[in-house]
């Protein structure tokens, strides 16, 4: 049986439908909704052919039928038509990131909110990937006769800070040259490239306070490795939970388990960090947990280096069009964010 352009009219109008009630569809509904051009009767036919070939189903206590995942999947790759992000908010989103452009870790909260207000489902970012985080600078303040106070920040907004003798020979000039050379040499730089060449090098020109640079650039390590693991970030965890199809408290237990546990969430979305836009639907989502669910996400990079992963959740009942056109658009805005920020 093939999917004919009047089963494609039939199937569009039910998950229309659906969407917007999250109510069963009858073929009487359809016919009166919507402009299809056929009897209730000949409608009806159609739905069965499309239960049978799996794009919808039946539920227990109702007449009406629900698109299936299989159904959903079919709408999104051959007739979702893409909407477009209107204009104030693209302003919304551009005026929240710029305004967020001192540190990483507000850009990345700020990011979840917006995309959760702006969608009314539940957003996930995971922030940028062990290893990407760079020096920013380094301050040495004498506070007492042989003891500095040592100031480490990294791109991630991500600050430490630690008291260290140092020897009675070394000046607060001393200090201010080793602070001068750390920020001229690995401003900008990761910790793989600080460790593999620039240490030698500010070595060299620093012998007499080799001892503060070498605590110095303990701390800039212990800084820029400070998470270890991705941080997330959640914003609007209840909206999912405002949906009918999850007024099932075993459904809200199990996904607020998820939510709750970090590692849970970063695998979730580290297996879509594939450069570009993913729309996961229902039992294609690997843990059994979010299978009621859909999830977008897409990945956010800086010159063509992929950081991070933002990620969407709602029930399969989602707006597809419109989260997908926030999602691109946010992404798109926080990659220009950090680029700015990280001065590239």
């Amino acid at each position: 049986m093939q999917m004919d352009e009047r089963k494609q009219k039939v199937l569009w109008a039910i998950i229309q439908d659906y969407v917007s009630t999250a109510e069963p569809v009858g073929s009487r509904t359809l016919a009166r909704k919507y402009d299809i051009g056929v009897s209730p009767a000949t409608i009806r036919n159609e739905m069965s052919d499309l239960e049978e070939m799996g794009y919808i189903e039946q539920p227990h206590t109702s007449a009406g039928r629900i698109p299936s995942d299989f159904g959903y999947r079919y709408f999104v790759d051959c007739l979702m038509q893409r909407e477009a992000l209107q204009e104030y908010q693209r302003q919304q989103i551009r005026h929240t990131l710029i305004d967020k452009l001192q540190e990483v870790n507000m850009l990345m909260q700020q990011t979840t909110t917006i995309l959760s207000q702006l969608t009314n489902y539940t957003a996930i970012v995971l922030g940028p990937q062990v290893g990407k985080t760079t020096f920013q600078r380094i301050q040495l303040i004498p506070i007492q006769p042989n003891k500095v106070v040592v100031v480490v920040v990294t791109s991630a907004g991500i600050m430490e800070s630690r008291i260290i003798d140092v020897p009675d020979s070394v000046s607060a000039d001393d200090l201010q040259l080793v602070a001068d050379l750390i920020n001229s040499e690995l401003a900008g730089q990761t910790m793989k490239q600080v460790r593999n060449s620039l240490y030698r090098n500010l070595s060299q020109l620093l012998k007499k306070q080799k001892q503060v640079l070498v605590q110095s650039l303990e701390l800039i390590d212990q800084a820029m490795q400070a998470e270890r693991e991705e941080q997330v970030y959640l914003a609007g965890t209840l909206n999912i939970f405002k949906q009918p199809e999850f007024k099932d408290v075993e459904k809200i237990q199990n996904l607020l388990g998820i939510l709750e546990e970090h590692d849970l969430v970063r695998n979730l979305l580290r297996g879509v960090e594939s450069e570009g836009v993913s729309i996961k639907i229902g039992t294609e989502n690997h843990h059994e947990g979010v299978r009621n669910c859909s999830m977008i996400t897409a990945t956010y990079q800086v010159d063509g280096e992929v950081l991070g992963v933002i990620g969407l959740l709602g029930p399969t009942r989602m707006e597809y069009s419109k989260s997908l056109a926030v999602v691109e658009n946010l992404t798109e805005q926080l990659s220009v964010a950090l680029k700015r920020l990280f001065g590239r």
